[in-house]
């Protein structure tokens, strides 16, 4: 179940670990993602993407374009549940 009352700075911390964990998969750098991103018509520099993923703060365009250009599938219910777990406890 979604937990109640998560505010804004949890919600940042759950988009920054989502894409953090699928560029881990894949050993990604910023700099890799940029030039992706570059491919698909996106300038965004690896200092910039780094900024924004690290702060949780993407527009809903640029983060779905992560999401394409990292070729994530789905975003799975209950890992996203556990992560948001793991945030509220820490």
């Amino acid at each position: 179940m979604l937990p109640d009352n998560l505010d804004s700075t949890i919600w940042r911390e759950l988009v920054s670990r989502l894409i953090k964990a699928d560029m881990a998969k894949k050993r990604l750098k910023y700099e890799d993602l940029s030039q992706l991103l570059a491919a698909h018509g996106t300038k965004q520099s690896a200092d910039n993407l780094r900024n924004k993923i690290n702060r949780g703060i993407l527009g809903a365009d640029l983060y779905l374009q992560l999401l394409l250009v990292l070729n994530i599938k789905q975003l799975d219910r209950e890992s996203i549940l556990e992560i948001l777990d793991d945030i509220i406890q820490t």
